[in-house]
């Protein structure tokens, strides 16, 4: 049995040629960088990236981009990043027919963004029929092909990054300074920033304390959000007094930032808020969590006071973002 922690980080990746074969000059780096740099300033080329796998010389600015990191493709397109491929995962509730996240799908559809290859199955060949002159990969999660990172940059300018340890705004900012699309990083930042800030008013009358849970059922490992993770943040940003489970019940073996792991005999436990938010949930998943004795006591459950986030909340990326911000505001309003 997979534990929560490993199906939340399989979730957030699942649940993203010869014509620039001049452009690019990657070496191997013992040491890389935590996030990718710039030699230059914005508009500026060549620039050399320092990246998770190693340093890349990108000659002009990228102008047909593929995405093997199917988890960064919604940061890419809300930079208005010339993607022409982005690679696609098995369909579920969470996508489209073709394996694209729901959230950013029609999106991606508007822009003519192609299916790299189906399933998160890594092909080269397809890689080379799109004529890319940059590919991105991560080094991180379900859709991590960083194992193919020397065969990709052998034959094209490759870029790889670590989603996972950071904010979609992070991570914007990032890929801002690799494509030299810093404003327009800047801009998407700002944009939601305002989005939160507007609807803040119309949730902050009710909001109370709040507890951001993972919720797997009887025998299954549980989950409650840390104030360090990107949910309690944004919750915190519209008003909310998000809590955090108590240090010790978390039976965590890694240090993570987003979400404490522990038994479900001991999730009434971890559950201080007054009301519960569940993590990547719709309403099936909030009945079901109304209706576990376990959970009776609980003043959220008495009360009447939880809500889905969204199936689309299992990873924040700027459209998912604006969804989860939604399904508070709507849960502010019953």
């Amino acid at each position: 049995m997979r534990s929560l922690a490993m199906r939340i980080t399989g979730l957030a990746a699942v649940c993203a040629t010869l014509i620039g074969v001049c452009a690019c000059s990657p070496t191997s780096s013992s040491s890389p960088s935590s996030e990718s740099t710039t030699a230059q300033q914005q508009g500026h080329w060549p620039r050399t990236i320092t990246h998770e796998l190693g340093e890349t010389t990108l000659d002009h600015q990228p102008k047909r981009i593929v995405n093997t990191a199917l988890s960064a493709t919604g940061t890419l397109l809300a930079l208005e990043a010339p993607v022409v491929a982005t690679a696609a995962t098995t369909p579920s509730d969470v996508t489209d027919d073709k394996g694209f996240f729901s959230q950013w799908a029609k999106t991606a559809d508007a822009k003519g963004v192609e299916v790299l290859y189906p399933g998160l199955e890594f092909d080269l060949e397809a890689v080379i029929a799109t004529q890319p002159d940059l590919v991105i990969v991560s080094v991180s999660g379900a859709d991590s092909v960083s194992d193919h990172y020397q065969q990709l940059a052998e034959k094209f300018p490759t870029v790889a990054i670590d989603y996972s340890k950071h904010s979609w705004q992070e991570l914007a900012r990032e890929l801002g300074d690799i494509l030299g699309l810093e404003d327009n990083a800047a801009r998407a930042i700002d944009d939601f920033d305002r989005y939160v800030s507007q609807k803040k008013a119309s949730v902050s009358e009710s909001a109370g304390t709040a507890t951001i849970v993972s919720y797997n059922g009887p025998g299954e490992e549980q989950g409650v959000a840390k104030l360090t993770g990107p949910h309690s943040k944004l919750l915190s940003a519209l008003g909310y007094d998000v809590k955090e489970a108590p240090s010790n019940l978390d039976t965590s073996t890694q240090a993570r930032q987003d979400f404490a792991f522990m038994s479900y005999e001991n999730l009434t436990k971890g559950i201080e808020g007054d009301t519960v938010f569940l993590f990547s949930a719709d309403e099936d998943k909030v009945d079901s969590f109304l209706a576990d004795p376990l959970m009776a006591d609980l003043p959220a459950v008495k009360n009447r006071r939880v809500y889905p986030l969204g199936v689309t909340s299992f990873r924040l990326d700027p459209y998912s973002a604006r969804e989860t911000v939604d399904a508070v505001v709507a849960a502010s309003a019953r």
